[in-house]
């Protein structure tokens, strides 16, 4: 069998430090100790964690690179998920977050995700739309006006600043 391309490595690593440490290792230290962990909530972390994969997939195929910051896409990213919300691996990556709260019923694990939440908006308002819309141009503005940022809800008014 041959060895792993050098781009697959690099998702792999990205996979494990980025979402791996915030999504799946600090919660594992903040879990209740001796808690019976409740299957809803397992549930929850465990379709978060299918969306995650499907997510960090369509980067590697669809984009070529990886959720990295130090290796990211090369292409914009416009499909699967991509085509509901701008960012669905960081819904993925909360709804992961929701899934170790309802599953041990922590509040501390719920404080958690809601610190999370508002630094990954905060990164993606300030740091990544930005970003985007000087590597992607046009594209980006195309992309960004046709899908939201987190998710369109039905019946909801969009304000301007939320595309």
């Amino acid at each position: 069998m041959p060895a792993p391309a050098p781009s697959f490595r690099r998702a792999l690593v990205a996979f494990l430090l980025l979402p791996g440490v915030v999504a799946f290792a600090v919660p594992w230290l903040l879990r209740p100790r001796g808690a019976r962990p409740h299957a809803a909530g397992l549930a929850l972390l465990a379709a978060g964690a299918a969306l995650l994969l499907w997510c960090v997939r369509d980067f590697h195929v669809a984009g070529r690179g990886s959720l990295a910051p130090w290796a990211p896409p090369e292409r914009l990213v416009t499909v699967g998920l991509y085509r509901v919300s701008r960012n669905p691996m960081y819904l993925a990556v909360l709804t992961i977050l929701a899934g170790w709260a309802s599953a041990f019923g922590a509040r501390r694990l719920w404080a958690y995700a809601a610190g999370v939440a508002v630094a990954v908006h905060l990164r993606v308002v300030y740091g990544e739309e930005p970003w985007l819309a000087r590597r992607h141009g046009a594209a980006w503005a195309a992309y960004r006006a046709r899908v939201p940022r987190w998710l369109a809800l039905p019946l909801r008014v969009r304000s301007p600043d939320s595309r």
